[in-house]
Parts: C-alpha cells; structure tokens; sequence
C-alpha cells in the first residue's frame, strides 16, 4: 500500500488537487482491475497519473478517462499498458 498526493483536477469533484488517497498493488498483481476502478500509473512523458479505467482492451491494455474537458487520458495518450500501473484507488 502506498499514500499518493492528488495534482490537478482530473478526476474532480470526486478527487480533488491535494487530496491524499491510498493505493494498492494486490488488486493489480491478481487481475482485479476492472472499468470503473480508479489507478494510479507512471506515463513516460506526463510522469504519475490518475484516471478511471472505462475498458479493458484484449491485447491487456486499459482505455482510462479524466472527468476534465481537458484532461490528458486514453483521448491523447492511447491505451494505457497494465505494466505502467502503480495501484488501484481504495
């Protein structure tokens, strides 16, 4: 488990910028992740994110979504690979 500050306004109103929320790798490591789970990854260019998972994809990758109009998500990014993810939101 692991305790992630929020940045940003991504997944506002329900997560707010400065928000403190927890993180786990068990659900991650035995297939848990589904859409509608919140998680947490690393992307190459924009560094840690959070997002909502709307799909699971059948080459394994996830299609994650922002509640902001201008969010960087699945939109921009593409999908998003399993091995980027850090947790999921508890």
């Amino acid at each position: 488990m692991q305790i992630i500050k929020v940045k940003g306004i991504s997944l506002y109103p329900e997560y707010h910028d400065g928000d403190f929320v927890i993180i786990s790798k068990i659900p991650i490591y035995f297939g848990c992740i589904k859409p509608g789970d919140v998680v947490v990854f690393d992307h190459p260019i924009f560094g840690r994110m959070i997002k909502k998972i709307t799909s699971k994809n059948y080459d394994g990758s996830l299609t994650v979504i922002g509640y902001h109009s201008e969010s960087l998500d699945s939109r921009q990014l593409g999908n998003i690979s399993k091995s980027r993810l850090i947790g999921k939101v508890l």
